[in-house]
């Protein structure tokens, strides 16, 4: 197997590609052997099957790294930002009010609402002139406020409401600039990797998915998604999930 290269070639573009669900999408990319695959993480890549940049997430970097990947010869077919946090060494998702520390609600929606609507704005010109471009983001069905029947969680869902928000404005904005252009808010459901590791116990037989079954079912919704001016916001299954 091997990318496809030259002028023409269509930039698939994959930011938070270390984690489990990110080297599972960069691997199905480069498989179909019909993306140009450009991977972005915290961490230095040897995988030399595609081009990696690396990242410490911070505003001058996603700037800098924008900037080269947009130099590149080839138009962006696809910008996957998969990156997010759910718990840490030091913190776990709050089930109560009083559990709400400032730093880490100030972490979480740094990384999942910040950090993607950086990436988004730092591709948006690339956006604009490329054909058919298809984003997505990976929101959760805790980020949905009308599904909320259970509460808790606080930081990470709020994080992931005000990514659906973020993303509803970029949908809005590109229709204008890019009547071609269609986004995606994705539910990936549970996928056994480090961030689930924790929650894994109550999770219903057949509910936890590879990290290789999300990656495909994901670039087939992606392939099937048509431009309609509209943020999609859908679960691994393509099934419309509630604001």
């Amino acid at each position: 197997m091997g990318e496809v290269m030259g002028k023409s070639a269509a930039k698939a573009i994959v930011v938070g590609a270390s984690g489990g669900i990110g080297q599972a999408i960069v691997s199905a990319l480069y498989q179909t052997q019909h993306y140009r695959v450009i991977s972005v993480s915290r961490s230095a890549e040897n995988e030399v099957s595609h081009c990696h940049f690396q990242s410490d997430y911070s505003e001058p970097s996603i700037r800098n790294v924008t900037e080269q990947i947009n130099a590149l010869d080839g138009h962006l077919a696809r910008l996957i930002i998969c990156n997010g946090v759910l718990h840490g060494h030091d913190f776990q998702p709050e089930r109560a009010l009083k559990r709400l520390s400032a730093s880490t609600m100030n972490h979480v929606l740094q990384t999942n609402t910040v950090t993607p609507a950086l990436w988004l704005g730092g591709f948006m010109d690339a956006l604009k002139q490329a054909p058919e471009p298809r984003v997505v983001a990976f929101s959760a069905r805790v980020g949905s406020i009308g599904d909320n029947n259970l509460g808790g969680w606080y930081s990470y869902r709020a994080s992931k409401a005000a990514l659906n928000m973020v993303l509803k404005c970029a949908a809005i904005e590109l229709a204008r600039l890019n009547p071609n252009a269609k986004l995606l808010a994705f539910h990936p459901g549970t996928t056994d990797t480090a961030m689930s590791k924790p929650f894994q116990k109550g999770v219903a037989e057949g509910k936890l998915f590879t990290p290789a079954f999300v990656a495909d079912r994901l670039l087939g919704i992606l392939e099937a998604l048509e431009p309609d001016g509209e943020l999609a916001f859908l679960d691994w299954d393509e099934k419309p999930i509630v604001w």
